[in-house]
């Protein structure tokens, strides 16, 4: 089993940036590949980064490419989203997920975090 806990979401500005992270426990996440999702209520999970064990392969969603960028760190059992240049359309609760392969669905993961909450004003 593994248990994923995000942190780093909040208020900010457009324009503005912050980092997500991920810890995980239960199982080392080096062994899974990772992913991050968003959701605004009432909409499906919209995927926006999964990234392979080993960090050779990433793939960003189209609405945040080249503003986004995940990274992970095995040694310290976490994955981050850093996210640059936000808009107000990035205001949504954001998921990190675990699984055995990376995929573009939330069906594709079995683990998932709590999610936290990010709002970007105009």
């Amino acid at each position: 089993q593994v248990q994923l806990e995000e942190s780093g979401g909040g208020l900010v500005q457009a324009g503005g940036s912050l980092r997500l992270s991920c810890a995980g426990s239960g199982r080392p996440l080096g062994l899974l590949a990772m992913g991050w999702f968003r959701q605004v209520s009432g909409n499906e999970r919209e995927f926006v980064a999964t990234i392979s064990q080993s960090s050779a392969r990433v793939v960003h969603g189209d609405s945040v490419k080249g503003r986004f960028a995940i990274s992970r760190d095995n040694a310290k059992n976490t994955v981050y989203l850093q996210m640059n240049s936000l808009k107000p359309e990035d205001t949504a609760v954001y998921y990190c997920a675990a699984g055995t392969y990376m995929g573009y669905g939330a069906a594709d993961y079995p683990y998932w975090g709590q999610g936290t909450q990010v709002t970007v004003t105009s």
